[in-house]
């Protein structure tokens, strides 16, 4: 309750004092808007619907483009931890592709998808799929040497070795590639919904970019504020606890 506490006032007081430079005209209300006015722009965006609506979108571009990339990129981690020549080539591939920029995947997707859905999802495939490669292999490559050979003396091989000992020893590496997947997965919807206009529907890029032509900083402030709190209650609500718990699981906790 007292950290609780803490956070809250550290908060507040954050606020209030932004409030007060930009009241004072130290800070352009233009370039940089009060938080009142940043918190009358959510309120009425929750109330028509706005904000609602474009976060669904987003979401449902996020979990697809990010479940693709998990299923694509976790059993070609595996792939390439098993076989030198995928790690020569494959690995070297996705170690170089993960540095890409993620805006750089949205001029490929829109020639390759136009204005579609397809563009999107695209680029959030790109944007996962890379890492989970090279967390899985890592993973892989981590595990003692001593349980493969344990299971092999309990009778275990090929297949049944890699998924029942080898991937759940590895989980915890592979987790933390998820949680790097969707990192990189939030940064490269948000390029693609800022550059691609899709009449499907409208997501919180299209906010930002709306909110930018329209210079109204109330607006991109709001919608960052937005990203920013899904993105902490993923990570609290999803990641966290799973961490907490494998960590507990293989003993690797302080």
């Amino acid at each position: 309750m007292k950290r609780i506490l803490l956070i809250v006032s550290f908060f507040a007081a954050l606020f209030v004092g932004w409030e007060m430079l930009v009241r004072a005209g130290i800070w352009s209300a233009v370039l940089v808007p009060s938080p009142l006015s940043v918190g009358e722009y959510l309120w009425s965006a929750l109330r028509d619907g706005t904000l609602v609506d474009s976060s669904w979108v987003t979401m449902r571009r996020l979990l697809a483009g990010y479940v693709a990339g998990i299923a694509l990129g976790l059993p070609l981690g595996l792939l390439t931890a098993r076989f030198r020549f995928l790690r020569d080539t494959l690995g070297l591939v996705a170690l170089g592709l993960q540095t890409l920029p993620s805006v750089c995947w949205v001029p490929l997707a829109l020639l390759w998808f136009g204005q579609t859905e397809g563009a999107m999802f695209f680029v959030v495939v790109m944007g996962t799929v890379w890492s989970m490669i090279i967390a899985t292999e890592n993973g892989v490559r981590n595990v003692p040497p001593i349980y493969a050979r344990a299971a092999l003396t309990m009778g275990s091989s090929g297949i049944h070795t890699w998924v029942c000992v080898l991937l759940p020893a590895s989980l915890p590496f592979v987790v933390s590639g998820m949680k790097q997947g969707w990192a990189f997965a939030w940064r490269s919807l948000m390029a693609a919904e800022i550059y691609v206009t899709v009449l499907s529907g409208f997501g919180l890029g299209h906010l930002l970019h709306y909110g930018r032509e329209l210079n109204a900083m109330e607006q991109v402030i709001g919608v960052m504020f937005v990203i920013i709190g899904i993105g902490l209650l993923a990570d609290k609500a999803l990641f966290s606890p799973w961490e907490r718990f494998l960590h507990r699981r293989w003993g690797t906790t302080a």
